[in-house]
């Protein structure tokens, strides 16, 4: 056993793996989760993982027993009915939830049992839906019933608590600050709230975005004196209910209704064991339920009606008044098989075993330091907590040594190509994400204006992160999962090599080699189809304004609209492609396709009409073409699409220089549908020396077979240049080839598109290389540069003379002033 995995027992080992379990977590992860071999799942917060052995025993339930529709009288319908009967039992006796004081309603998530509660709440103007900031989105979507049925809403923040175990000492330990009252018809709030109307108080038993916990004592103190908490408010008078969503903090501590009794209690099955998705439950006192005023009526919900007066009579079950239709009884029956696991193991083991590789991350993370002392990690959540105030989520983000913030798609990026999966953005939690950000609400609505929306990749926005990097544990996490984590953090960002220094001191060190260097270029590669396989040649002409002629001009499209790359359809790399100047047709082939097809540049094939379609927010002037063209690709690609030429384009676009990440200027260019400019250009010996690395780490590793040779035609160039060192393209500001003239716009931001590749056998293949590689040496400010994009400058003379042609084996001269 290595030394790490000892001192972490050490501190851990009467909480972590089960010791008295019926099976240690070495065990439970080598016969019930072979599937995770090779992958570090981190993001149990999101979905935690099924286990192998509970389909198992759910797919012999299914082909053994025979399940029909509860709503009949049938033999099977009946056995249905036990089963929803004792899964219901079951989640209650999980609550700790007397079924006589509590019903369980299943729904379709936690998200409908919230809608459920908010539509049907009895609202009224001297209402108040009062929640804490730390709420996930389908919390705070109840304000909108609420407003707009005249009732008040405000947040508010609990900045303090500390869990004596007593109601009363814990009340004196806990500091509240109340938000701005919200209202939609400010004449409602002339009328002064009295104590009939109802009120709802909703808090998250533990924060998604921290994994902070929220004393349950809140219920009570909610309930029986509201003052308490929101003292000087208008609102105390009014009889309080309470909602937990208790959605993210079930898996490891549910809450205990028998003796914090809240009203509503909502969870998601996914949540706590995997599958089934789609099924969650709304918990809720019968006399709270009562309460609740539902408006639809549906197949199961109605003891009678009659189809042409307006009569109708509810059935009087709380279940079964409010699950609209027939529930999703296969769903529910799978559900006994996942509490199975969960009480054979306990939930307090589990929590245990959790919070013991949560606490060994935080406090791994919090020891981070560069070079000059700078810690790396900024922690959200009161870090000197004790670690069981906090469920199994650690939530932070990165600084580089110069004190600037690490965007958190690039930590989501670099973790997926070493085999991380972890969770990034604000979570759907954007109370806690302002709080813990310090994101003001002019900073939100900034951020909105600037294009930033929830899952895009604007991760750093006026030097501030506009969302965090989330990790979260589950009951099969290993402590193996949380080691190679903490490597995958150390080795990314805090001994990173700073590859941009030494690639200036090859430069600077080496202008004798540099001008005694024979460039020469290699291969010209047209690619007349966006994202499709491209053609090399010998020779081909310049377009005068857009790079290569006919270099990506044609686009393939969803029905939708939507652009088709190869990051959503790798087999476009199977459709490959050759130009006929003479003839003036565009030929393309696929293995799909019996015949080759012809495009002829005249208007014979295409509708003669014109539209407009937008990429990288540029707007594109288009043709489109007949139906026996677009059915064609929908073949060649298995799905339906639609084949479109560009006319015209103007793209305004700023680069980085690969020098310096805060240079940049004004570019003014005609593109096609490229992504960023009119070439891309690869060095030889750069690709060389990126195989030798892949190899030398492939051989580390232990892989077996020999080394694959990476093509250069992996990066999809343009131009490959050969006759100089590896990298030195990096240095160069502008470069002629034969009479041409180019400008260098730095670096080409490489994607996981790189990582994919078709075999011998037209198999198309994914892996985490080259990329993974190029990470580790060949990253600066979030990007992983190589090869670099070029502008042409046309000059004067080829304007006179008309010399627009390329040419394999023309000499390349960089940096000609």
């Amino acid at each position: 056993m290595e030394a790490s995995k000892e001192a972490f027992l050490r501190e851990f080992g009467e909480h972590y793996g089960y010791p008295n379990g019926p099976k240690t977590i070495d065990e439970i992860r080598a016969t019930e989760f072979k599937r995770l071999d090779g992958l570090v799942y981190l993001d149990h917060a999101g979905a935690t993982m099924y286990s192998e052995l509970q389909m198992e025993a759910i797919f012999k339930d299914f082909t053994t027993n025979v399940y029909g529709n509860p709503h009949s009288q049938t033999d099977t319908s009946s056995s249905t009915s036990d089963i929803v009967r004792e899964a219901r039992q079951q989640v209650l006796d999980y609550c700790k939830a007397s079924p006589k004081d509590y019903s369980c309603i299943f729904t379709s998530g936690a998200t409908a049992a919230l809608k459920l509660v908010g539509e049907a709440f009895p609202w009224s103007r001297q209402s108040c839906f009062t929640y804490t900031m730390e709420n996930h989105n389908s919390v705070l979507g109840i304000r909108e019933y609420a407003l707009d049925q005249g009732a008040a809403a405000f947040a508010i923040d609990v900045e303090e608590t500390v869990r004596h175990g007593v109601s009363n000492g814990t009340a004196a330990s806990m500091k509240v600050l109340q938000h701005q009252v919200q209202r939609r018809n400010e004449a409602s709030s002339l009328e002064e709230p009295t104590g009939e109307a109802y009120n709802l108080f909703a808090f998250p038993s533990e924060c998604n975005f921290s994994g902070l916990r929220f004393s349950l004592d809140l219920v009570r103190i909610i309930k029986e004196d509201p003052a308490r908490i929101l003292e000087g408010s208008p609102f105390c008078n009014g009889r309080w209910m309470v909602l937990i969503d208790a959605a993210k903090g079930s898996a490891t501590e549910p809450p205990d209704l028998s003796l914090y009794p809240a009203d509503f209690v909502v969870m998601s099955f996914y949540k706590l064991f995997g599958y089934p998705t789609g099924l969650g439950v709304l918990i809720a006192r019968n006399d709270a339920s009562r309460l609740l005023k539902k408006t639809y009526f549906s197949g199961g919900t109605v003891a009678t009606s009659i189809a042409d007066i307006d009569f109708v009579r509810r059935r009087k079950s709380v279940e079964e008044l409010f699950e609209d239709g027939t529930i999703s009884f296969l769903s529910i029956a799978s559900v006994h098989h996942g509490f199975k696991i969960l009480n054979s193991l306990t939930v307090s083991a589990i929590s245990r075993h959790t919070a013991s590789l949560s606490w060994y991350v935080r406090k791994k993370l919090l020891g981070l330091r560069h070079e000059n002392g700078a810690s790396v990690c900024t922690l959200y959540g009161d870090s000197k907590a004790l670690f069981h105030y906090f469920g199994p989520t650690v939530s932070f983000n990165l600084k580089r040594s110069d004190g600037s913030w690490c965007g958190y798609r690039e930590v989501e990026k670099l973790a997926s190509l070493s085999g991380i999966q972890l969770r990034t953005g604000c979570f759907c939690n954007p109370g806690a994400c302002a709080k813990y950000l310090g994101l003001s609400h002019l900073d939100l609505r900034s951020n909105f204006e600037a294009g930033h929306v929830c899952w895009d990749d604007h991760d750093i926005i006026h030097g501030k992160p506009t969302g965090a990097v989330r990790v979260s544990f589950g009951y099969m996490s290993t402590f193996e999962d949380a080691k190679k984590f903490i490597d995958f953090m150390t080795s990314s960002f805090v001994a990173l090599p700073n590859w941009i220094e030494s690639g200036h001191q090859l430069m600077q060190g080496s202008e004798s080699r540099l001008a005694a260097a024979s460039f020469y270029l290699k291969s010209i590669t047209v690619y007349p189809i966006k994202s499709c396989a491209g053609f090399n040649v010998e020779s081909w002409p310049l377009s005068s304004t857009a790079g290569l002629l006919h270099d990506r001009e044609w686009v393939l499209t969803s029905l939708s609209g939507e652009i088709l790359t190869q990051k959503k359809v790798p087999e476009m790399c199977f459709i490959s492609t050759f130009i006929d100047l003479d003839k003036g047709i565009l030929f393309v082939e696929s293995p799909r396709c019996q015949v080759r097809l012809p495009i002829n540049f005249s208007t014979d094939s295409c509708n003669g009409g014109s539209e407009q379609i937008k990429l990288n927010d540029q707007r594109y002037e288009v043709q489109s073409y007949k139906n026996e063209v677009n059915i064609w690709f929908s073949n060649a690609v298995g799905r339906p699409c639609t084949l479109f030429r560009c006319f015209s384009s103007n793209h305004n676009f700023c680069l980085n220089n690969i020098k310096s990440a805060s240079m940049g200027r004004e570019v003014q260019s005609m593109l096609n549908f490229s992504n960023e400019a009119q070439f891309l250009l690869i060095s030889e010996e750069s690709v060389s020396d990126l195989s030798h690395r892949v190899s030398t780490k492939d051989v580390q590793k232990g892989a077996c077979g020999a080394a694959s040779q990476i093509s250069p035609m992996r990066f999809r160039p343009n131009i490959v240049v050969s006759g100089g060192e590896p990298y030195a393209e990096d240095g160069w500001k502008n470069l002629k080839i034969g009479n041409k003239y180019f400008t260098s716009l730095g670096g080409c931001n490489r994607c996981q598109m790189i990582n994919i590749v078709h075999d011998e056998a037209g198999l198309l293949q994914k892996s985490n290389e080259p990329l993974a590689t190029l990470a580790s040496y060949r990253r600066m400010k979030g990007k992983i540069f190589f090869g670099i994009l070029l502008k042409y400058e046309r000059s004067e003379p080829e304007r006179r003379d008309g010399d627009l042609w390329l040419q394999v084996g023309q000499d390349v001269h960089p940096n000609i002033s």
